[in-house]
C-alpha cells in the first residue's frame, strides 16, 4: 500500500493489493472500543455472582445516573461507551464515522480525541444540571426521564455534528438518503428538535438534554479554540480596541488584510 503523508494524517491511495483507508486511527479505535464494550457488557450481563445477576451491577456502575445516590463521577466518561441496544450502537457508530472522519483528518488525532471527550463529558454535565434543575422546579414530582440512566455516545457525536457544520457548512446531508440539505441547516434542525423536546417533557426514551449539551459544549469549545472560556472575550475586546485606534488615527486598509478572516 502506497500513501501520502501530511503532518497529522496519512492519506492512502489504492494499490493492486490494497484499498482506501476508510477509518482514521482515532475513529477506528473509538469504533472498536464501543463495540467491544457493548459485547463485553452483554456477555457479562448473562452471568451471576452468588445468585446476583451482573446486569444491574453493570448499569449501576457504568451508566450515567443524573439524580440520586447512583451517580459517580466516572460515569461522566463511561456512559459514552454504553448503549441501549444494537440499533442504538449502530446508529451512533455510523454517525461517528460519517461526521468524524473529515474532522480527524482536518484536526489531527490529539485535538479530535480531546474534542470528542470534551463534548461527551460536557453533554453529561448538562444532563445532570438540567435534571437537578428540573427536580428543583418540579419537586417533589421528578419526571421519570431523570430517574432512569443515560447511555450512549450521542452527546459527543452531537458535538462532532456542530463542528462539522462550522467547518463544512455547505456540505449536503441527505435526509432519508433522498433530500439534500446543507450541513448548517441540518444542525439547526437537530438542535431545534433537541431543545423543543427537552423543554416539552416528551422525551420518548431519548436523552435530548445530552444531545443539546453536546451541541452547546462543542460549539463553545471551538469558539474559544479549546482554550480558556475568556479567550473569545479577550479577542473581541482587542479587536474592538484595534478598530477604534484605526478610526481615530485614520488608518486605511492597504494590501492583504486578514484581521477578520480568522477560522475557528
Amino acid at each position: 500500500m502506497a500513501y501520502y503523508r501530511s503532518s497529522n494524517y496519512n492519506y492512502y491511495r489504492p494499490s493492486l493489493f490494497g484499498g482506501f483507508k476508510f477509518f482514521p486511527p482515532v475513529i477506528k479505535t473509538l469504533l472498536i472500543s464501543n463495540v467491544a464494550v457493548f459485547l463485553g457488557a452483554d456477555l457479562l450481563s448473562r452471568f451471576t455472582i452468588n445468585g446476583v445477576p451482573l446486569d444491574p451491577v453493570i448499569a449501576q456502575v457504568l451508566f450515567l445516573f443524573p439524580l440520586g445516590s447512583g451517580f459517580h463521577v466516572w460515569q461522566l466518561f463511561t456512559y459514552m461507551f454504553m448503549h441501549g441496544g444494537i440499533t442504538h450502537l449502530l446508529f451512533n457508530m455510523f454517525a461517528l464515522w460519517m461526521f468524524g472522519t473529515d474532522l480527524e483528518r482536518l484536526w489531527g488525532r490529539t485535538f479530535f480525541l480531546r474534542f470528542y471527550f470534551v463534548a461527551g463529558v460536557g453533554a453529561a454535565a448538562v444532563t445532570i444540571l438540567v435534571a437537578r434543575l428540573s427536580r428543583f422546579l418540579a419537586a417533589p414530582n421528578v419526571p421519570v426521564m431523570w430517574v432512569v440512566p443515560t447511555v450512549g455516545a450521542s452527546g459527543a457525536i452531537y458535538g462532532l455534528l456542530v463542528a462539522y457544520a462550522l467547518y463544512f457548512p455547505n456540505r449536503p446531508i441527505y435526509i432519508w438518503a433522498l433530500f439534500p440539505i446543507p450541513a448548517r441547516i441540518f444542525v439547526l434542525i437537530m438542535g431545534a428538535i433537541a431543545f423543543m423536546s427537552s423543554i416539552s417533557g416528551n422525551q420518548g426514551g431519548v436523552a435530548n438534554a445530552a444531545h443539546l449539551g453536546g451541541l452547546v459544549v462543542g460549539y463553545l469549545y471551538l469558539k474559544t479554540r479549546g482554550g480558556h472560556p475568556l479567550a473569545e472575550v479577550r479577542y473581541r475586546y482587542v479587536k474592538w480596541r484595534m478598530n477604534r485606534l484605526r478610526r481615530r488615527f485614520g488608518v486605511h486598509d492597504g494590501g492583504r488584510h486578514d484581521w477578520d478572516r480568522r477560522v475557528h
